[in-house]
């Protein structure tokens, strides 16, 4: 079977190719694994290949672009399998001074909530606990989960704000709110800072 002229040229470049990748990448069986496939890739696009002059320049650009896409492709590879550092896994517990510091009126503004909220948040983000798990134990789909524990939050957003005024805003960890839920029509609690 004859190739075509075009196809042809290319085939009669392999050496010079294989010349231009090796340098490129890190070894010489890489370099065959990207000729290779970008050969297929000529193949596949042989129609567009009329013109034999510019055949050899289109089919550099495409070995530039599949050194990069190389590349990209082993730097995502790597990230996937590097462990994750150790103060990523510990940020998930809390550190026993900011558990302290957490004002007690958030606890009783939590009982305020609807009792399917209090539970989610209660759950999720006292316990650490996961959607899915959630999920499971209330009921309902993950999606479901999710759109829960985020009007919780709301929730307990607006709870915080109406019971805390500024303190909600810049944070506290000198509480005198007296611990207790301001009813409506009370001033918001200003904390002293």
């Amino acid at each position: 079977m004859e190739l075509e002229p075009a196809l042809q040229t290319l085939a009669d470049s392999h050496r010079r190719f294989l010349a231009f990748l090796e340098p490129r990448v890190e070894s010489r069986a890489v370099a065959e694994d990207i000729l290779q496939s970008a050969f297929v890739r000529a193949v596949e696009h042989r129609d567009e290949l009329a013109d034999q002059e510019n055949v050899v320049a289109w089919f550099y650009r495409v070995l530039r672009n599949a050194v990069v896409d190389h590349y990209r492709q082993k730097a995502s590879r790597d990230r996937r399998h590097q462990p994750l550092p150790a103060d990523t896994l510990l940020a998930d517990t809390p550190n026993p001074a900011t558990q302290a510091a957490i004002c007690d009126c958030f606890l009783n503004l939590l009982h305020d909530l609807k009792p399917e909220y209090r539970e989610a948040l209660e759950f999720v983000d006292l316990n650490g606990g996961s959607l899915n798990d959630l999920a499971a134990q209330s009921g309902i789909t993950a999606n479901n989960a999710a759109v829960r524990i985020h009007r919780a939050r709301q929730a307990l957003r607006k709870q915080v704000v109406r019971a805390c005024g500024t303190c909600a805003e810049h944070g506290c960890f000198d509480c005198h709110c007296g611990s207790r839920p301001a009813k409506p029509g009370d001033a918001p609690h200003a904390c002293s800072q």
